[in-house]
């Protein structure tokens, strides 16, 4: 990420994390409310197995550690990195 009129790009990426986990949450709470359930709509990406065991599995003999990623991208999520962002340029 290049520095942008003297901004810090950390800001900003720990401002769209915070978007993302916010905006996920709230679309959470939001399922079952009969007005805001279409703030949960979204879709999951992973890499990996949907029973929970990762694409990559190392067996050491007396663990094996499973590696693998989960995405739910939602609409509440959507809107907290746009506010993000949003936020970001004010600051």
């Amino acid at each position: 990420m290049a520095r942008v009129s003297g901004k810090n790009s950390w800001a900003l990426l720990l401002l769209i994390l915070a978007g993302i986990v916010l905006g996920g949450f709230i679309g959470y709470l939001a399922k079952d409310v009969s007005g805001l359930s279409w703030l949960n709509y979204g879709q999951n990406f992973s890499l990996g197995d949907t029973n929970g065991a990762g694409i990559i599995r190392l067996n050491l003999g007396v663990m094996v550690i499973s590696f693998g990623l989960s995405i739910k991208i939602t609409i509440a999520s959507i809107i907290g990195v746009v506010l993000a962002i949003i936020i970001y340029r004010k600051l």
